[in-house]
């Protein structure tokens, strides 16, 4: 088996004259926490949506787990196992936890979770499914509350739950800790750290404590290209790095 869940090669997206990612080399190795950081415009969500087939790249290639996903739809790439959390929260707001973690289970199955006749055994693996991620996020105590009426850090912790709940080999988290106060930032470290246990993770991060706590490697992108990449210790101690990314003291 390749050591390697997910390669690019020369992977680009222009705008006309603009490119919005330049040529990106990428590999994720399999049951790491990777994590891609860089400033506002550095290509950050571009190179997420390239992967997650939000958007068609202009140029290069995606590897995903032995296949070819450069022109899959999102919903192939789910089939195949990589599922996404995005930046913005989009919860069912008056469904429960419960409930929206159900309909994610059931969203695995594509237009077939349409399907009036399924069994009620089939039906029950989705609500079997709910109830596992509920108590792998630690949410059984807010299961029956609609998520509108959760802390935004809940709201934030349930999102990485439905990412879960289509079983995925890889997750790819979209700035996870954004909006969260501070009290909440550990709860989601903790999650992701032992997330990372059973599976692939990449995330878009700013908080830089959280990055270089729980990161096996890192990728700091610029200008839609990657500036380096390696150890949290390697890209904590460039000079580019601190001084662009981390402040002069890398702190």
């Amino acid at each position: 088996m390749n050591d390697y869940i997910l390669e690019t090669e020369n992977l680009g997206l222009r705008y006309g004259a603009f490119a919005a990612l330049g040529s990106v080399d990428l590999k994720i190795k399999r049951g790491s926490i990777h994590t891609v950081i860089g400033p506002n415009g550095a290509g950050k969500t571009t190179l997420f949506h390239c992967l997650t087939g939000e958007r068609k790249p202009s140029s290069g290639s995606i590897q995903f787990a032995g296949h070819d996903v450069t022109h899959q739809a999102p919903h192939k790439r789910v089939a195949v196992g990589m599922s996404r959390s995005f930046q913005i929260t989009s919860l069912f707001q008056n469904l429960s936890v419960r409930e929206n973690l159900r309909l994610a289970a059931q969203g695995r199955d594509g237009l077939a979770a349409l399907a009036f006749w399924y069994s009620e055994n089939h039906r029950r693996q989705h609500s079997d499914k709910a109830d596992e991620v509920i108590e792998r996020i630690k949410l059984g105590a807010v299961a029956d509350t609609y998520a509108g009426e959760l802390s935004h850090g809940q709201q934030r912790v349930l999102e990485v739950g439905m990412a879960l709940c289509s079983s995925p080999q890889m997750l790819l988290l979209d700035e996870p800790t954004s909006g969260m106060g501070v009290d909440d930032i550990p709860v989601m470290t903790q999650l992701i750290s032992e997330l990372g246990q059973d599976h692939t993770v990449m995330l878009i991060e700013h908080n830089m404590k959280l990055v270089m706590s729980i990161s096996d490697r890192i990728t700091v992108m610029h200008q839609g290209n990657i500036l380096i990449e390696g150890e949290p210790e390697v890209v904590s101690g460039d000079e580019r790095v601190k001084k662009a990314y981390l402040g002069e003291s890398g702190s």
